[in-house]
């Protein structure tokens, strides 16, 4: 005798739920058909029709489909640099700037600091320092500028006003506004710089900013696609080395690697400049004061910053010691000759 074939049995309110969903079904197949969406896309994107919000999958694109999109249009707006026709001098040198921890979108209120500090007093200082530099600088022939950016460039990394990790920030202005604020300082002070000789741009990632700071750097970097006379090192590499003839530079935020492990960094990762290179420096920043030390064949300095202390750092006694802007000179043959600050 053939067993009968097994039939679950299905309530009354089963069968109801049952019949919507088939019901909902038909009417969503049918709603996409009057849309021309295929019913099997239904996934990632949302449709919003009279009696659905259908979500459609659209093609993955990664960060590197959008910014290359981003990049090759803004390209195409970026301004025209005219050329410029340099004088070839045996006697010139290399001027290193390196505006570290402006921290634009920072707040500091004199009532409980001492001092204020905003974002138009950041940019007033690195403009000021820039432009003191280079006067202080004028005794030397320059054939090319380093200009060192990121390293805190902002201040928050997000609309909840937090660094990248979450920390919270005692902040002034809107995330959008200081980014365009940095935008456009970085722009006037690597202009100002091109009338000295060709500048390359090295951009250091950042514990405050680590994402911001990068968009900026790329963004910063297309605007200046047109110049001969600029060029740039933006990947997110957090230690990044340039040669200028017989000096190796390295470069970091200085909140990774421990600073006694710089100097063996540097020789796993320069290459063949290592060896070629006799003066070997790494110019680091976060801790906001002047540091100097020399290890075996590496000096090790660390910058000065322009910021005020907030609440935190004021509360902490993380203050009072001297806001600036440092720059270097390097002879090709003798290395760091000069290390010049300007002072606030």
């Amino acid at each position: 005798m053939a067993s009968k074939k097994f039939r679950p049995r299905v309530t009354a309110q089963e069968y109801e739920i049952l019949n919507d969903i088939r019901n909902k079904h038909e009417a969503l197949v049918r709603e996409c058909q009057e849309k021309g969406i295929p019913v099997e896309d239904v996934k990632y994107y949302w449709y919003k029709g009279e009696q659905f919000s259908i979500n459609v999958k659209s093609p993955v694109m990664s960060y590197t489909d959008v910014r290359d999109e981003i990049v090759a249009d803004m390209k195409k707006h970026a301004p025209k640099y005219p050329s410029i026709k340099r004088e070839k001098s045996k006697d010139a040198h290399l001027l290193v700037i390196d505006p570290a921890d402006v921290h634009i979108g920072k707040l500091s209120v004199k009532s409980e600091t001492g001092e204020d500090y905003n974002s138009s007093i950041a940019v007033l200082r690195v403009l000021e320092a820039v432009k003191s530099l280079i006067v202080k600088c004028s005794g030397f022939k320059v054939d090319k500028v380093m200009y060192i950016i990121g390293n805190d460039i902002l201040h928050t990394d997000n609309p909840k006003r937090t660094t990248t990790s979450g920390t919270p920030q005692d902040t002034v202005g809107m995330w959008h506004e200081n980014f365009l604020i940095a935008k456009r300082l970085h722009i006037s002070v690597i202009e100002s710089l091109i009338q000295i000789a060709d500048v390359y741009v090295q951009y250091d990632p950042s514990n405050h900013d680590y994402m911001s700071g990068f968009f900026l750097a790329d963004t910063i970097s297309s605007w200046f696609s047109n110049s001969k006379h600029v060029t740039f090192n933006t990947s997110v590499s957090h230690r990044k080395y340039f040669r200028y003839h017989n000096n190796l530079i390295g470069t970091t935020h200085g909140d990774g690697a421990k600073e006694a492990d710089l100097p063996l960094l540097m020789a796993h990762e320069s290459g063949k400049d290592w060896s070629e290179c006799k003066h070997k420096y790494f110019y680091t920043h976060h801790i906001h004061h002047k540091k100097s030390k020399d290890y075996m064949g590496v000096t090790i300095e660390s910058m000065r910053s322009p910021s005020g202390p907030d609440s935190y750092h004021h509360k902490n006694g993380y203050q009072h010691s001297p806001k600036g802007i440092d720059a270097f000179i390097h002879h090709p043959t003798d290395g760091q000759i000069a290390r010049i600050s300007h002072i606030f």
